[in-house]
């Protein structure tokens, strides 16, 4: 039994309730106030999580603050070189911009981005008090600096993970065939061998049935970073390669000097995601991650490596996907090890994805923009923006019952990100990686058409690697 309380003290509470929700509910007309009108510009890559807030969550903060949000979402090319020729020239066209988790050691090396942190201390009714930097998943700590200091909001965060066709998978004629074949239960993957027999059967599948279905999705493209980031973030990890190969002790990439680029596991990594491109459709090798999420969404590969970003539209969405409903999630496959080092903190089985909003330096609108930030980062706004693009940026959006209804919907993809998650991993915090990266890329370009093996190819990465390295003044 509650006790009763006196009718005055009822009215007290209940006018307590009414004045903190007032006051929540006018903090940002309040704070927007000095900066109605002004219009703050940004840009970001076209991706699920991205739109959703061009056109949802933009708008929701226009209408709470005064303050126009004129938001580009483009493509991952356009993004990055837009972005980062204003910072260079401090031009302050963009009072916003997507820093991928990858890039922000390069960021914070070249004093891009304003200190969010510092400038909420400097400016406290900037502080919304739905905005705590402690909702977030650890996701934040890739865009802290060494003081914990946060340069940027985090608005997706995703695993890169093993979707297969459950509909193939649980065939029975297909199960019959495959175990007469290789001798053990067709099911999803957990080696490498078992990935390239299953690939190999369902290309020949697509084959004798004249379907345009492949084995597998490769994402290959022969003249885009994607395929150098498919190898060296998700494929070199499953097979005991971490962080590029690059000893950081040192700053070696070759075997002879302590690196393991142009290792035996590294070869075999390269030699075995090279040899899935003969069960895989024509488009791989022009695949980005958008062509991989369309090509398995078109129903044209029983499985692959996809950006979880996608997972949500893929298994849901009739209008764009044609897999609605035969979706399974899985982990990558991995060689024998590899699990062990993750659990154990040494290494990681695969890519865990995503970016951040920050300010640049060089904007005009630090102050409106750092509203926009907030808004974005409040509790309230994350469950409908995580189902609409598969991303989870706070511990509490797990919970949430839309997010938890869309995860049955997902083969438990959100379970998958909240239990498994700390296996996978981001990219390394090298200052150099866009150097570094675009030193080696030819190289492993000309191994995915032919010209270079992937022994000789790896070979010349890890020397041109450490060149790079030894230009920029990190090897001695």
């Amino acid at each position: 039994m509650h006790a009763r309380l006196p009718l005055r003290a009822i009215l007290a509470t209940a006018s307590m309730l009414v004045a903190v929700s007032g006051a929540r509910a006018d903090f940002w007309a309040d704070a927007g106030a000095p900066y109605k009108g002004v219009t703050i510009h940004g840009v970001s890559e076209s991706t699920p999580p991205s739109n959703y807030v061009k056109d949802v969550l933009a708008p929701a903060f226009t209408k709470a603050t005064g303050i126009n949000v004129e938001f580009e979402a483009t493509s991952w090319d356009q993004m990055y070189d837009k972005a980062i020729k204003d910072m260079e020239a401090k031009t302050g066209i963009y009072d916003f911009v997507y820093i991928e988790q990858d890039i922000i050691y390069s960021y914070l090396s070249r004093d891009f981005l304003v200190d969010l942190t510092k400038e909420l201390k400097a400016d406290p009714k900037l502080a919304s008090p739905d905005f705590k930097v402690d909702n977030f998943t650890t996701f934040i700590n890739y865009f802290k600096d060494s003081s914990g200091d946060v340069y940027g909001v985090p608005m997706e965060a995703f695993l890169k993970v093993y979707l297969y066709r459950k509909d193939l998978f649980d065939d029975a004629k297909n199960k019959e065939a495959f175990k007469a074949k290789y001798g053990y239960d067709l099911a999803p993957a957990t080696t490498h061998a078992q990935y390239r027999d299953i690939a190999e059967f369902f290309a020949q599948v697509g084959k004798d049935t004249d379907q345009e279905l492949w084995g597998t999705t490769v994402q290959a493209h022969t003249g885009h970073p994607s395929s150098w980031y498919e190898f060296f973030e998700s494929v070199a990890p499953t097979f005991g390669v971490y962080n590029w190969g690059i000893n950081q002790d040192g700053w070696s990439a070759s075997v002879d000097h302590g690196g393991t680029m142009n290792s035996p596991k590294a070869k075999a990594a390269l030699e075995y995601w090279l040899g899935l491109l003969k069960f895989a459709p024509p488009e791989s090798t022009t695949s980005t991650w958008d062509e991989v999420a369309a090509t398995f969404a078109a129903g044209r590969a029983a499985q692959g490596l996809v950006y979880g970003e996608n997972a949500a539209w893929i298994a849901t969405n009739a209008d764009k996907s044609n897999v609605v409903g035969k979706v399974g999630v899985a982990l990558p496959p991995l060689e024998d090890g590899v699990l062990a080092d993750a659990e154990a903190g040494k290494g990681y089985i695969g890519y865990y994805d995503g970016g951040a909003f920050g300010i640049p330096y060089s904007s005009k609108n630090q102050k409106a923009a750092l509203l926009f930030l907030e808004y974005i980062g409040q509790a309230s706004v994350q469950a409908d923006w995580a189902v609409a693009g598969s991303r989870i940026t706070h511990t509490a959006t797990y919970d949430d019952p839309k997010v938890q209804e869309m995860d049955a919907k997902v083969d438990h993809y959100y379970t998958l990100m909240k239990d498994q998650g700390k296996l996978f991993a981001g990219a390394p915090p090298y200052p150099f990686h866009a150097q570094v990266r675009e030193a080696t890329a030819p190289f492993f370009y000309q191994a995915i058409t032919g010209e270079l093996t992937a022994s000789d190819a790896l070979d010349k990465m890890a020397a041109a690697a450490e060149a790079e390295l030894t230009k920029l003044g990190y090897r001695k």
